[in-house]
């Protein structure tokens, strides 16, 4: 079996992608492996993947990273969630909060007896009883796993950052953990004759870089996947038709916002992510209804806080490649698919990526049904993740532009149909255990997106009104005296993880 095992290692690309797989890899298999980064300073990275989801605070606990100390080098602040402003209608705002609002009566998630209030005509908004909702909107934050003297879950967070800085910190740990980088440009990739299996790279500088698995983190070009194994690519434009970004960094201006923010523009939507040392401002739109330079100036028009940098156009394809690996290449990152950044996939899909690939880490035999198993989930993955991408752009009234009208109106993947219409009918929602998303993520997007049930579940019946009246308000001072509790954002990470300039 010995004889069998992968020891050579080759990850091509550095940036995010390829820098935390190489961390994933060097932790889980230590000096088992020998490690190799293929990287040019010369080829630039696209760096806006700057605001997360929770389970990289797992990801950062197991590689052994602190947290203070992370956050402290890439510039970074936390997240409660995500705000959604003129999405539904114009005017219209709310939250997509990390963790559930409430707390659950039985087994019965906490919006089934907001509902059930809903629609005996009471006047209450779901996000009063989030807790992550209420602190964002009072700026606050404090790590909080449990609401004292309570059983309710406290606070869960991500973080936003620098994407550039993340790379370098993660490079640096690499790096003193045995991993070894070469600078340089590839110039050809040699395949053996006998089976297509990458054999090894050819650098600019002529040398030779030999391996017996590769990881393709080279971003959109895909250059092993694609260029040399031909993988192919799923289109999902006539679900998701923004193709461009443009993207500028400001100044910081005003409050440190412990959210992110997406605002619904006339042909797309523009992300606002606070880090410490400035405002990551970006402007996702569809080329088909607005150009580049009428793009860029809605941007201008729409940020706070002086520029540090020209606007940057870029150009992507939103989906995925019809097979993540193939033969003894892996792609990860931007070189596996595309989901653009409005619920902030993209780093944990090299996360997600990574682990599904250790588990499945195969020995130099290639295991086709190993393979094909990892292609099937990862599949499963995107769609599952595109399916709640796509209520976004669907679930709106928005008719003010040609964009809107075709969001509003266009045909959506079965899956999502059925999944909206059986929420319509008691507010339930079939959740699969694979989706990245749950039942308190689904419930928060279709509710703020306008997808109203008529009813709500039967067993809500169960309750009392009065009982559900005085429990809920109960509930409310409770959430109320816990976040009047917690220190201010900004003072927050500057007592805790001040940026290390």
């Amino acid at each position: 079996m010995s004889e069998h095992l992968i020891k050579n290692v080759v990850v091509l690309g550095g940036g995010t992608a390829g820098w935390l797989s190489a961390a994933m890899l060097a932790k889980t298999w230590g000096r088992s492996i020998n490690l190799t980064v293929v990287e040019s300073d010369d080829i630039g990275t696209v760096g806006v993947g700057e605001a997360t989801i929770p389970p990289l605070t797992k990801l950062l606990m197991y590689l052994g990273i602190d947290e203070n100390q992370f956050l402290s080098r890439v510039q970074g602040t936390f997240k409660l969630g995500i705000e959604f402003i003129d999405w539904y209608e114009k005017g219209q705002s709310y939250m997509h909060a990390f963790g559930a609002p409430g707390q659950a009566l039985g087994i019965l998630p906490f919006y089934q007896y907001w509902l059930v209030q809903k629609l005996r005509g009471h006047d209450i908004n779901l996000w009063d009883y989030s807790l992550n909702t209420l602190a964002a909107r009072q700026n606050r934050f404090a790590r909080l796993k449990q609401v004292p003297n309570t059983s309710m879950e406290g606070i869960d967070y991500a973080f936003q950052f620098d994407a550039g800085l993340m790379a370098q910190f993660l490079r640096m740990g690499c790096e003193n953990s045995g991993v070894k980088r070469i600078e340089g440009k590839v110039s050809g990739v040699n395949l053996r004759s006998e089976d297509g299996f990458i054999e090894s790279l050819t650098l600019e500088s002529g040398q030779v870089v030999e391996g017996e698995m590769f990881i393709d983190c080279s971003g959109f070009r895909g250059v092993l996947i694609e260029d040399a194994l031909k993988a192919g690519y799923v289109n999902w434009q006539h679900w998701l038709p923004c193709d461009r970004a443009v993207a500028m960094p400001t100044t910081s201006v005003g409050p440190l916002k412990p959210y992110t923010q997406a605002r619904a523009h006339g042909c797309g939507w523009q992300w606002r992510i606070p880090l410490q040392h400035r405002v990551g401002n970006g402007h996702v739109f569809c080329s088909q209804y607005l150009s580049d330079d009428d793009a860029t100036k809605t941007l201008l028009d729409h940020v706070t806080g002086d520029a540090l940098a020209e606007p940057r156009v870029l150009k992507f394809v939103t989906g995925r490649r019809k097979q993540s690996w193939v033969k003894n290449c892996l792609s990860l990152g931007l070189a596996s698919g595309f989901m653009e950044p409005l619920e902030s996939t993209s780093i944990h899909l090299v996360q997600s990526g990574m682990t599904r690939f250790l588990r499945l880490f195969p020995d130099r035999r290639f295991n086709p049904l190993e393979i094909a198993e990892y292609n099937r989930q990862t599949a499963h993955e995107y769609e599952l993740i595109r399916d709640f991408l796509v209520l976004h752009y669907k679930s709106t009234t928005r008719n003010d532009t040609p964009f809107w009208d075709y969001c509003r109106t266009m045909e959506i993947p079965d899956t999502l149909a059925h999944k909206i219409e059986y929420f319509r009918q008691h507010g339930r929602l079939l959740i699969e255990d694979e989706d990245l998303f749950k039942e308190t993520n689904w419930a928060q997007v279709l509710i703020g997106q306008g997808v109203m049930p008529g009813a709500s579940a039967p067993l809500t019946g169960a309750i009392g009104e009065d009982d559900l009246s005085e429990f809920m308000t109960n509930l409310r001072i409770i959430l109320d005296r816990t976040v009047s509790g917690m220190p201010d954002h900004a003072a927050f990470v500057k007592q805790n993880c001040p940026a290390v300039v």
